[in-house]
C-alpha cells in the first residue's frame, strides 16, 4: 500500500506546482495591465561649435584634434568580373556609375561627409567642397 500512497504523493505535488506556476502566470499579466506608459519630454537641442563647449568638454576636444584619420575622394564605383580585371592593362578604360560632371564624394574613414568639384592646385588634384552632408544625411550613410 505504501507505493500508492507515494503515487498519490507525487500526483498532489505536480498538481501544486502547476497551480503555482499558473498563479506566477497570472501574477504577471495583473502586473502588465497595471504598468503605464508615458511619453518622454526632452529639452530642444541646438548644434554647438567649439566655441560654445565648456572648459572641461574643450579640453577632451583637443585631445582628439591630432588624430590622423583616412580621407578619400571617390569618383565613383563599378563591379567588374575577375576576368575583365585580369584582363586590365594600360590604356583599358573602366566605367563608373557617375556622370562626367556630378560632383564626387568626401569620404572620412569611408563615410560621406561632403561632395565637390575636382581641381587641379599646383599640378595636383584637388576638391573644392560644394556641399557639406547633414547630420541626417551622414547618420543614414552610416548603414
Amino acid at each position: 500500500m505504501e507505493p500508492e500512497k507515494d503515487a498519490g504523493t507525487t500526483k498532489e505535488k505536480k498538481k501544486s506546482k502547476a497551480a503555482e506556476a499558473a498563479k506566477n502566470i497570472s501574477d504577471t499579466a495583473d502586473f502588465d495591465n497595471q504598468a503605464s506608459i508615458q511619453s518622454v519630454q526632452f529639452g530642444p537641442i541646438s548644434p554647438i561649435g567649439a566655441e560654445g563647449l565648456k572648459s572641461e568638454d574643450k579640453r577632451n576636444l583637443d585631445l582628439i584634434l591630432d588624430i590622423s584619420v583616412p580621407v578619400s575622394v571617390e569618383l565613383g564605383r563599378t563591379t567588374m568580373l575577375i576576368k575583365d580585371i585580369l584582363s586590365l592593362s594600360q590604356g583599358s578604360i573602366v566605367e563608373l556609375d557617375r556622370v562626367a560632371g556630378t560632383p564626387v564624394d568626401l569620404l572620412v574613414r569611408g563615410k560621406l561627409l561632403a561632395q565637390g568639384e575636382v581641381v587641379v592646385v599646383d599640378e595636383n588634384f584637388g576638391l573644392k567642397i560644394t556641399n557639406i552632408c547633414g547630420s541626417e544625411e551622414r547618420v543614414r550613410n552610416l548603414g
